[in-house]
C-alpha cells in the first residue's frame, strides 16, 4: 500500500516508473537470447562468454564520467528519451545475427547498446529527486529496485519461455519495443527542476573536461560520499553473470518434453530459471531488509553490510549447488544481498550530493560498478577456459571467498566514514574579526 500511495502522490514518478518496468522487462529478453547465442555459437566457451560481458560492461565503464556531466549539463529527461529510441535500432540489428561467423557483429552491437544505456543510467537515478517528494525517496528507490527485481523475475522467466518456445527474433522484437513505450511514457512525464538548475544549465551548455574533473575534486572533499561511492564496486567483487551462464547452459540445461528440443532451447530455459530466481530474491530482500530501515544514512550503511554478508553466502551456495533447483536458491541469496547494497547506495548519493552534482556522482558510483565488473569478468573468464566449463563450481568457491573483502573492508571503515560525515556537517568557523 505504501507503493500505491508514493505513486498516487508522485504522478510525475508513476510514469517513470511504468517506463523502468516495461523496459526492464525487455532487457531480460535480450540478456537471455544473446547469452544463449554466443553459448551455441563457441560451444560454451567461457572465454567468448567473458568477452561478451566485457562488451556490455567494459563500454559503460569508459562513457559514464562523460555521461555523469551531461546529465548535470543537460536536460536528463531528453537525455533518457535519446537513449531509448536509439536502442530500439540497436536492438533489431541483432535480428541480423544468424551464424556463428557474425558473432562480431553481436558483440560490436552489444557495445553500442551498453554504451547508450550509460548515458540512461546517471540520468535516471539523477533525476528521481526531481519526481519524487523528498520524504517518498527512500520509498521511490526501493520500489524502483523491487521494480528491477520483478522485472528480472518476470522477464527472466517469459525471455526463457519466448525465446525457448518461439525463436530468439521474438524476443529480441519484444526488447525493442519496451523501449519504444519507455521513451514514450518519458516524453508525457513533466519533472521538478529548480529554477537555479535550470539557470546554471543555460548558463554553460557544452561539457568539458574540466566538468569531469570538478565531479572528482567534490568526491574527494566529501569523504562520506567517496566511501558510497565504493559500495557498487565492492559489491560486484567476483561478477556472477558468466558463471551463471556456463550453470544454465553447460552444467544444468533444463530439457522438458514438449517444450524443448535442442540444447539452444534447454539452455534458454535454464538461464531463464536463474535469473527469475535472481528477480524473485532482490524483492524479497529489500521486502525484508528495509523492515529494519528508518531512512538515516547511518541505518543504511548498517544494511548495506547486511547486504554484503547474503553476498557471501550466496556465492558459496552456488558453488557447491549440486542441481539447477540449489543453484537458483543461491540465486535468491545472493539477490537478497545484492539488491540492498545498491538500493541504499543510491539512496544515500540522493540524499546527501547536492543536485549540481548528482550525475556526476551517480556516474562515478557506476564507473566503480563497471570496473570491478571488467576486472572479475576478466578473471573469472580467464579462470573458466584454464579449470573448463565442468569445474566452474571450484571458480564460483573461490569468488566466495573473495566477496568476504568488501564485507570486512566496509564494516570497518563504518565509523571513520561517519567520523568524516559529522565533520562535514560542522559550520565553518567565523573569523574573530568578523
Amino acid at each position: 500500500m505504501q507503493y500505491a500511495r508514493l505513486l498516487k502522490r508522485n504522478p510525475e514518478f508513476a510514469k517513470l516508473w511504468t517506463a523502468m518496468l516495461i523496459s526492464f522487462v525487455g532487457d531480460w529478453f535480450n540478456t537471455i537470447v544473446l547469452a544463449a547465442i554466443v553459448s551455441r555459437f563457441t560451444d560454451g566457451s567461457g572465454l567468448a562468454i567473458g568477452l561478451f560481458m566485457l562488451a556490455r560492461f567494459l563500454p559503460p565503464l569508459l562513457v559514464t564520467p562523460v555521461a555523469g556531466a551531461l546529465a548535470d549539463r543537460y536536460d536528463r529527461k531528453k537525455l533518457l528519451i535519446y537513449s531509448d529510441v536509439l536502442r530500439v535500432f540497436v536492438v533489431l540489428a541483432f535480428l541480423l545475427v544468424k551464424t556463428p561467423d557474425q558473432l562480431w557483429l553481436l558483440y560490436a552491437l552489444t557495445i553500442i547498446q551498453f554504451s547508450v544505456g550509460a548515458v540512461f543510467e546517471p540520468a535516471r537515478s539523477a533525476l528521481f529527486p526531481s519526481m519524487v517528494r523528498r520524504d517518498d525517496l527512500v520509498t521511490a528507490n526501493v520500489l524502483g529496485s523491487i521494480t528491477w527485481s520483478a522485472a528480472l523475475a518476470l522477464g527472466g522467466a517469459l525471455g526463457g519461455f519466448v525465446a525457448g518456445a518461439f525463436g530468439a527474433e521474438i524476443a529480441l522484437s519484444i526488447d525493442a519495443v519496451s523501449f519504444l513505450i519507455s521513451a514514450i511514457l518519458i516524453f508525457w512525464s513533466q519533472p521538478t527542476i529548480a529554477a537555479e538548475t535550470l539557470a546554471m544549465r543555460a548558463e554553460r551548455k557544452h561539457v568539458s573536461l574540466s566538468d569531469i574533473v570538478d565531479g572528482v575534486r567534490y568526491a574527494r572533499a566529501h569523504p562520506a560520499t567517496a566511501a558510497t561511492l565504493l559500495v557498487k564496486f565492492g559489491g560486484n567483487v567476483g561478477n556472477i553473470d558468466t558463471v551463471l551462464v556456463i550453470y544454465g547452459t553447460v552444467l544444468f540445461p533444463l530439457y522438458v518434453v514438449g517444450l524443448t528440443k535442442t540444447p539452444e532451447e534447454a539452455g534458454f530455459l535454464s538461464l531463464g530459471i536463474l535469473w527469475a530466481a535472481f528477480g524473485v530474491g532482490a524483492i524479497l530482500g529489500l521486502l525484508l531488509i528495509d523492515r529494519f530501515n528508518d531512512g538515516a544514512p547511518r541505518t543504511m550503511r548498517r544494511l548495506i553490510a547486511v547486504g554484503y554478508g547474503l553476498i557471501v553466502i550466496g556465492w558459496f551456495v552456488f558453488g557447491f549447488a549440486p542441481t539447477l533447483l540449489m543453484a537458483s536458491l543461491a540465486m535468491v541469496i545472493r539477490a537478497m544481498g545484492g539488491n540492498a547494497y545498491w538500493t541504499y547506495s543510491s539512496v544515500i548519493l540522493q540524499k546527501t550530493v547536492e543536485d549540481q552534482y548528482l550525475g556526476r556522482m551517480f556516474s562515478l558510483d557506476f564507473a566503480g560498478f563497471q570496473l570491478s565488473t571488467v576486472l572479475s569478468t576478466i578473471i573469472m573468464s580467464a579462470a573458466l577456459e584454464a579449470v573448463g566449463n565442468q569445474n566452474a563450481p571450484s571458480v564460483v568457491i573461490v569468488a566466495g571467498f573473495v566477496s568476504l573483502l568488501p564485507l570486512v573492508l566496509w564494516t570497518l571503515a563504518l565509523p571513520w566514514i561517519e567520523r568524516q560525515e559529522a565533520g562535514e556537517a560542522q559550520p565553518e568557523p567565523t573569523p574573530a574579526g568578523d
